[in-house]
Order: C-alpha cells, then sequence, then structure tokens
C-alpha cells in the first residue's frame, strides 16, 4: 500500500512538473505581408469569429518565415493572405481545409492548378464577377451601349465570359489585345474611336504604374469615362471604381471559417459578396454627367439580391 500511495504521489509530481502544451488554435492566418489592408482584413475575420463565440487564442496570426519556425501547427482550417501565402500552403501536406483570399480569380486558379492538393482549397476572389461590372454600366450609363475592353495576355482568356454577359444585357462589346511587350496606345486609341464606356480589368501588361496616367489621358481628352477595378484609379483619375473593401474580405471569410469550424465543408470558389462603388466628382462634372456612389451601390446590391 505504501508502495502504492509513493508511485501515484511521484506520477502527480511528474505531471505538475511537465511543461504545459500550448492550445493549438483553430484558424492559423498566414499573410505574405504586413501592410493595413492585410490588417484591415484580419480585424474583420477576428471580428465575425469573435461573434461565433470564438476568441483571441483560436486565431494566429503568421508570416511565412513564422509559419517555417512552427513545428506542428494543426488548426482546422488555414487562411491566405495574398500569392506567397498560398503558394507556401499549397506546397503543404496539411490535412485541413485552405481558404485564400486577396488574389484574383485568374491568379488563384493558376496557382492552385500547379501544385499537388492535399486538402480541400477554397477562395474569395478579389476581382469582381462579371455581370455586376456590366450592371454597374447599364446603371452608371443607361444611353451608352458600347463597352470598350483593352485586354492584355492575363485578361484575354475573360473576352468570351465578357461578351456573352454584354450581350444577354442588351451592350455591345468591342476588344482589344495587347500583347506583351508591345505599345498600348495604338490599340487604345482605336478602341476609344468606338466605345463609349472603358472597362478596365486587372491585367498588369496593360494596367500598371507605366501606363495608367496616359490611359487616363487619352480617355479623359475623348470624353470616354473610365469604370476601374481600384479606388486608388478613381483617385488617379478614373470615373468610377466597382471593389470590396479589405474589411467586407475579412467579414466574408470569417462567415466561412464559422460555418467550417461548425462542421461544414468547404464552399466552392466564390466572389466577394458585398462591395462599394466609388465616384470621382471632378471628373463626373467634367464630363457632364450626374453620378452618386451611395445610390449606385444601394441599386447595384438590390440587383445582385434579386432572384
Amino acid at each position: 500500500m505504501f508502495f502504492c500511495r509513493l508511485f501515484w504521489l511521484l506520477l502527480g509530481l511528474l505531471l505538475a512538473c511537465a511543461p504545459v502544451r500550448a492550445a493549438q488554435p483553430s484558424i492559423v492566418v498566414v499573410t505574405s505581408e504586413r501592410s493595413a489592408s492585410y490588417d484591415e482584413v484580419i480585424s474583420a475575420l477576428g471580428d465575425k469569429l469573435a461573434q461565433g463565440g470564438y476568441s483571441a487564442a483560436d486565431l494566429a496570426i503568421l508570416t511565412p518565415d513564422e509559419l517555417r519556425k512552427q513545428a506542428g501547427l494543426l488548426p482546422r482550417l488555414w487562411i491566405a493572405l495574398g500569392t506567397a501565402a498560398a503558394q507556401i500552403l499549397l506546397n503543404s501536406e496539411s490535412k485541413a481545409p485552405q481558404l485564400h483570399l486577396l488574389q484574383t480569380r485568374h491568379s488563384f486558379l493558376q496557382i492552385s492548378t500547379r501544385h499537388r492538393q492535399y486538402s480541400p482549397v477554397s477562395a474569395i476572389f478579389l476581382d469582381q464577377p462579371i455581370t455586376r461590372q456590366l450592371h454597374l454600366l447599364r446603371l452608371a450609363f443607361p444611353e451608352r451601349k458600347r463597352i470598350g475592353l483593352l485586354l492584355g495576355p492575363v485578361s484575354q482568356m475573360q473576352e468570351p465570359a465578357f461578351r456573352n454577359a454584354a450581350t444577354d444585357l442588351g451592350l455591345s462589346l468591342d476588344s482589344s489585345l495587347v500583347e506583351r511587350g508591345e505599345s498600348l496606345y495604338p490599340s487604345l486609341q482605336r478602341l476609344l474611336d468606338g466605345s463609349d464606356v472603358l472597362l478596365a480589368v486587372a491585367d498588369p501588361a496593360v494596367y500598371n504604374a507605366n501606363t495608367l496616367q496616359n490611359i487616363l489621358l487619352s480617355t479623359f481628352r475623348m470624353r470616354v469615362p473610365v469604370v476601374a477595378f481600384s479606388p486608388a484609379y478613381v483617385k488617379a483619375g478614373a470615373l468610377l471604381a466597382l471593389y470590396s473593401t479589405p474589411a467586407q474580405i475579412g467579414n466574408q471569410a470569417g462567415k466561412v471559417a464559422l460555418t467550417v469550424l461548425q462542421g461544414s465543408p468547404l464552399p466552392a470558389p466564390q466572389y466577394p459578396a458585398d462591395f462599394m462603388v466609388s465616384v470621382n466628382a471632378h471628373v463626373t462634372r467634367a464630363l457632364g454627367l450626374s453620378l452618386n456612389e451611395v445610390e449606385l451601390t444601394a441599386r447595384l446590391r438590390r440587383i445582385d439580391m434579386a432572384p
């Protein structure tokens, strides 16, 4: 009896002195960089998780370098912010599902198809669905039917989808392809001659820091409004932009994360559910137009919610 009591006493002392293993986070976010927009996504994600009853201990945020130093992480969900984080997670052999954020549809599909996937993978795209973009054009410019599309090597694959959607909405589409390395201005000039509106599509070979100002000056001189995909373009001189904020993306990611933590499978890759419309008031007045970004956003949301 003495030795039995001694055994349990020693076992209790050993367990009391053993290091306590930190609880595993339910979600690990791998962020490609530290920036205000990335932090905004993470903050909105955390707020949504808190509404679902999860605490800060359930969420870990790591850079790629920090992730390499962390061994044995077993979250129930991985979230990748940006391309660098996506590549690291897609190369991992973790079986936990992955949700990818802050990538365009093209970028996500291109990266994900290059990697062998050991786990379910999904995404919330950064770009907007084509029909939503074209509905905005109809709301903002009901009398303008000819849409110009300047495409590059990345965006040219979207041309048939844009053309079909435009036809369904009673719009005509004229597109021009800019090959890599060639000047885009002859194509732009030809396109503007027959277009009422220029719809900008994210393609680094067409819209970049070296080309943007000249594109906006050319369109302004010809009084062809530009509808872009970023509020930064509106500040630079585009008339309109349709985009989703980092907070909207983070909120949507939080909703997806809660369903996964509750036992549901990852949903299919999806476009942003919520969005904003920005208007450049100076360009609006200069072109003799009358546009209200709050009204446009509300009307577009109503169209989005219609069955």
